[in-house]
């Protein structure tokens, strides 16, 4: 499922609900690279001279003696690994305290306004050393590649000040040398305004524009900057500010929008050419007719609305609105400590009625586009790098997501 015969770089709309799907099928790798694949009674014997994944009947087709490494997938899937495009797992600790205040019935906003969220993640930053927070943030990423995932964006913004988000993002730009999977850096410093600043918004704007993005765009540590364009956060003319002053340095906009309300964010968003606008629990007709024929992804994180006990971004009504909609995690300590991609497909059908062809097209082909790996990554495709999910047997695709607790996946291939 999922393999293509030419890039395809999103999906909108109706051609969300489409899968390619090769029933009894080849598939084969050489030196971490798709070099072939189709319908068992087509398969060329030419494919497995180095490599093979082929079912026991038709191995007599095949050399075995020349180092060949031969598997039988019978009653599996083998779909593209999840292109996660939206996480926050380089922190310093989990916030259950704050778990426990939200089931007590305070909301984000309040827990935020009383110093918890965002800013207990800044604290426990700063007191933690960039070898620690490398460390943690590797066994979180493997986690992920564990659950399907074959490449990830990983933002900062729990450092909140000059020296804690470099810290962070040299800590992503070692992960990027070291992972075995893609991995694509975002600067968020916009993710919430640090208490040394609480009465001057304005100024931390400023530090952002005039120090942080310069010596972030020094060392080369971002490929994105992003904005918390939201109700009690950065306001639209901030937003503004700061994503002009990235995009100067070769960072292109990325948006925390319209989690809490209709704040502006896809709007300005849309006008920066952002790759994506992110969360979108709330959208109406405007947002919906901004994000109609622009390059902007509308991405939403149906993991922190469940967490959170928030509504539900409209991401059916946005697809049959003719949109497009990837699926993302949130993996961060506040409002979606999870690495399961598997279980965001299964919200995205049972809480936003996407169907399972739909979800897994939001969390593969356009996952990879609103990372900027479109075309390479969310998709099986003949030369390009082999990332995909085998499952265990399944009686069919819909089971995947349907079983929403049962581990379904037996290997996954990444290659970067």
């Amino acid at each position: 499922m999922g393999a293509y015969d030419a890039p395809v770089m999103r999906l909108k709309g109706k051609e969300m609900s489409v899968v390619p799907v090769i029933e009894d099928a080849w598939l084969s790798v050489e030196d971490g690279k798709v070099t072939g694949f189709g319908r068992m009674k087509d398969m060329p014997s030419s494919f497995f001279e180095n490599s093979a994944c082929v079912p026991d009947r038709d191995r007599d087709r095949i050399d075995t003696e020349s180092g060949v490494s031969v598997e039988d997938l019978s009653g599996r899937f083998v779909f593209p690994a999840f292109a996660d495009s939206h996480t926050h797992i380089v922190y310093a600790g989990s916030r259950e305290t704050e778990y426990e205040d939200k089931i007590k019935g305070l909301s984000y906003v309040e827990i935020a306004k009383r110093g918890g969220g965002i800013l207990n993640s800044a604290d426990l930053l700063h007191r933690t050393s960039e070898e620690e927070l490398y460390e943690t943030a590797m066994e979180r990423l493997y986690k992920c590649v564990s659950g399907g995932t074959g490449a990830m964006e990983i933002k900062s913004g729990y450092g909140l000040s000059t020296e804690d988000e470099l810290k962070m993002l040299r800590v992503i730009r070692r992960m990027k040398e070291t992972a075995p999977i893609a991995v694509k850096s975002n600067f968020l410093a916009a993710h919430a305004f640090p208490r040394n600043y609480s009465n001057d918004h304005d100024g931390y704007v400023d530090l952002i524009v005039n120090e942080m993005i310069p010596l972030v765009a020094s060392e080369g540590l971002a490929d994105f900057i992003d904005v918390f364009c939201d109700e009690g956060f950065f306001t639209v003319e901030q937003t503004d500010r700061m994503l002009e002053a990235g995009a100067k340095y070769g960072m292109r906009p990325k948006i925390h929008a319209n989690e809490l309300a209709l704040s502006g964010g896809i709007q300005v968003g849309v006008k920066h050419n952002a790759l994506s606008v992110d969360h979108l629990e709330y959208v109406g007709k405007a947002e919906r007719d901004a994000l109609r024929g622009s390059e902007t992804m509308a991405t939403v994180l149906p993991g922190a609305a469940f967490f959170l006990g928030m509504p539900y971004s409209p991401a059916k009504e946005m697809i049959e609105d003719g949109l497009s909609v990837a699926l993302a995690s949130d993996y961060n300590p506040g409002s979606s400590p999870s690495a399961s991609m598997k279980f965001v497909l299964s919200l995205a059908s049972i809480m936003m009625r996407l169907t399972p062809a739909e979800a897994l097209n939001a969390a593969t082909v356009n996952g990879a586009y609103a990372m900027g790996l479109a075309g390479k990554y969310g998709q099986i495709l003949k030369g390009e790098k082999a990332n995909f999910v085998i499952t265990k047997p399944m009686p069919s695709f819909a089971y995947f997501s349907y079983s929403y607790t049962e581990d379904l996946i037996e290997k996954v291939v990444v290659n970067k």
